[in-house]
């Protein structure tokens, strides 16, 4: 049972490693969403996100290339969040085998 405790416990390190290592990623990544709004003279996008309770629109301008990588940035924050979750699930188990 030792073996398999060991093992289980480098699982736990190895992933808590993760977790923080994807935190830090997340850290730098562009949270919320991109909005589209159309005007009279052209379409303009706005990153929308939450402080608290309010939610503020950043000007992006209508640049596409700007737009794309804002975009995959946040799909990119997502698939982390996602990521974090599902390490979290699996150190929930970890701990129940553990004790």
């Amino acid at each position: 049972m030792s073996v398999i405790k060991g093992v289980l416990l480098e699982e736990k390190e190895r992933n808590l490693l993760m977790q923080n290592q994807y935190m830090q990623e997340i850290a730098v990544l562009p949270k919320g969403s991109i909005v589209k709004k159309v005007n009279k003279s052209g379409d303009y996008y706005y990153l929308a996100y939450r402080i608290g309770n309010k939610i503020v629109n950043d000007y992006l301008g209508n640049d596409i290339e700007k737009i794309e990588k804002i975009k995959q940035d946040i799909e990119k924050r997502k698939h982390l969040q996602r990521l974090i979750k599902n390490l979290k699930s699996e150190l929930k188990q970890i701990a129940k085998v553990v004790k």
